[in-house]
C-alpha cells in the first residue's frame, strides 16, 4: 500500500495474452499500484492510454495490430509525461535497442518476480532507467557496435548545404571560392566540410573528392 499522503501511481498493463496481462494488473494493484487500464494490443494501447494518460505504461513488446515498439513510439510522442517499462520474453539486443531507441525509458525479462516488476515500475516512474540484469551491458555494446560499424547499404545522409558544397569541391574549388560562390563564410565551409567527412568516415580532403566523384557529385 501507499505511505500516508502519498497518491497511488497510475499504471497502464499491455499484453496480448489475456492470463498474463490480469496477473500482471493483480499483482501490481494488490502491491498499491492504481491500474487504470489495461489493453490487448498496440492500437488499443495507444487510443486507450491517451485517454487514461497513465504514469507508466507496462508495454509487451509482441502485440497484435501494432507492434510494442510502435506504440511505446506514439505514446511517448503523444504523452512526454508518460513513461514506458517494456515486459517481454525476448532478451535480444535487437528489441532492447528498438524499445529504447522507441523511447522505452526501461526493458524487464517476464521471467522477472513480482517484487522486481514492483520495483521496476516504480523507478520506471521516477524516470530511471531500468533494465533486467545484464541487458544493460548489452544494449551499451549494440551501442558501440552500431557507432563503429556503418550499416550496409545505408548510405550517409548528408544536408542539402553539405552536398552543395561537396559538389564543389569535387569540381576543384578551394574553400574560399566555395565561400565566395555560396555567399557563405570561409569558416562555414570548413564546418560543412568536416561534417561531410566525418559522416563519410574519411580523413582527408582527398576521400571526400573520392565519394563526391563515385556518387556523380561532381557532374553538372
Amino acid at each position: 500500500m501507499c505511505p500516508a499522503g502519498e497518491t497511488s501511481l497510475r499504471v497502464m498493463v499491455v499484453d496480448d495474452h489475456p492470463m498474463w496481462r490480469d496477473a500482471v494488473a493483480r499483482d501490481l494493484g494488490e502491491a498499491g499500484l492504481d491500474v487504470v487500464a489495461t489493453a490487448p494490443d498496440g492500437v488499443a494501447a495507444v487510443r486507450i492510454a491517451t485517454a487514461v494518460r497513465p504514469e507508466v505504461v507496462v508495454m509487451d513488446l509482441h502485440l497484435p495490430e501494432l507492434s510494442g515498439v510502435e506504440a511505446t513510439r506514439r505514446i511517448v510522442a503523444a504523452l512526454p509525461a508518460t513513461r514506458v517499462l517494456v515486459l517481454s520474453a525476448s532478451g535480444e539486443a535487437g528489441d532492447v535497442l528498438e524499445a529504447v531507441k522507441a523511447g522505452a525509458t526501461g526493458y524487464l525479462l517476464k521471467s522477472a518476480g513480482a517484487g522486481e516488476l514492483l520495483g521496476a515500475v516504480r523507478r520506471t516512474a521516477a524516470g530511471e532507467a531500468t533494465f533486467t540484469a545484464g541487458l544493460a551491458g548489452l544494449l551499451l555494446g549494440e551501442y558501440r557496435r552500431i557507432a563503429t560499424e556503418p550499416a550496409a547499404g545505408d548510405p550517409p545522409r548528408l544536408t542539402d548545404r553539405e552536398t552543395e558544397v561537396l559538389r564543389l569541391v569535387a569540381k576543384g574549388l578551394t574553400a574560399k571560392q566555395v565561400a565566395a560562390r555560396l555567399g557563405l563564410s570561409h569558416r562555414t565551409v570548413q564546418n560543412h566540410v568536416q561534417n561531410a567527412m566525418g559522416k563519410l568516415q574519411v580523413r582527408n580532403r582527398a576521400g571526400l573528392v573520392r565519394y563526391a566523384i563515385e556518387a556523380g557529385l561532381d557532374d553538372d
